[in-house]
């Protein structure tokens, strides 16, 4: 009996390339099924009912007396050379230095904000350049005072000693914590005053906080020193008064309600 053969011929480059389109085409049709197309999110549930909130401002102010000075003071010398600008600038700054640390100022509490060096020149000839006619140099100090009774005599013993200029004292409080505290409960009693208040007003109540938001205020307000230099001539004592400070906290409260 004669065997039957089937031959079956290689494909050709066409026939290769129509069965990878045939095979790239079943892909993307698999790829376009629900299994592989994108899937839509979660739409918010519509049983869970919408948040209803009041929103309120609440401020508490609490007035302390100071027990920190902050003294600003300092010396400027204008010499020929730098050398004996510095050199007088030096000799003065000294003296103040020793005139505070007599009244039982700290090392610490002694800090110097600013050094500086500028020439001078003269411009009333014309000329230009400007004749150069020496340098000035300025050395101004922050003199912390934790005791305030002794303000006054840092003040004049410091315009003594040879203090040119004087850029003003500024007073605070060393640990303004409690204060802030109180401030903090008296501003949240003030929010939740108007909060509970709004709320009857408009028949609904309330069922909790959504979110709290604080602002403090409380920098030592500057009190500027007037008084010329010539004052530390006279024998009366310079008046420094210290009056009060204000820490204030300001909040926003956002409530729920029902």
């Amino acid at each position: 009996m004669p065997a039957n053969t089937i031959a079956i011929p290689l494909p050709g480059s066409r026939v290769a390339w129509l069965a990878a389109g045939l095979a790239a085409g079943l892909l993307v049709a698999g790829l376009s099924t629900p299994a592989f197309a994108p899937q839509a999110s979660l739409a918010a549930d519509p049983t869970t009912p919408p948040e209803h909130t009041l929103s309120v401002n609440g401020t508490g102010k609490v007035v302390i007396s100071p027990d920190i000075a902050d003294l600003r003071l300092g010396v400027s010398a204008t010499k020929p050379t730098v050398k004996d600008a510095r050199a007088a600038a030096a000799t003065s700054m000294t003296a103040i230095i020793n005139s505070l640390k007599k009244l039982g100022i700290a090392d610490a509490d002694l800090k110097t904000t600013q050094l500086s060096l500028q020439p001078v020149y003269d411009f009333s000839a014309n000329r230009n350049p400007p004749r150069l006619t020496g340098y000035t140099l300025s050395n101004v100090i922050v003199v912390t005072i934790r005791d305030l009774d002794l303000a006054s005599a840092a003040i004049d013993g410091a315009m003594a000693a040879g203090a040119t200029t004087m850029h003003g004292i500024s007073f605070r409080v060393a640990d303004p914590a409690r204060a802030e505290q109180q401030a903090r409960q008296a501003a949240m009693t003030q929010a939740k005053a108007k909060a509970e208040t709004l709320a009857a007003a408009a028949g609904v109540s309330i069922s909790g906080v959504k979110s709290i938001a604080e602002t403090t205020s409380g920098n030592p307000y500057p009190v500027p020193y007037l008084e010329s230099a010539g004052a530390a001539a006279r024998d009366v004592a310079t008046p420094v008064e210290a009056g009060t400070n204000e820490v204030t906290v300001m909040v926003s409260v956002v409530y729920l309600i029902r």
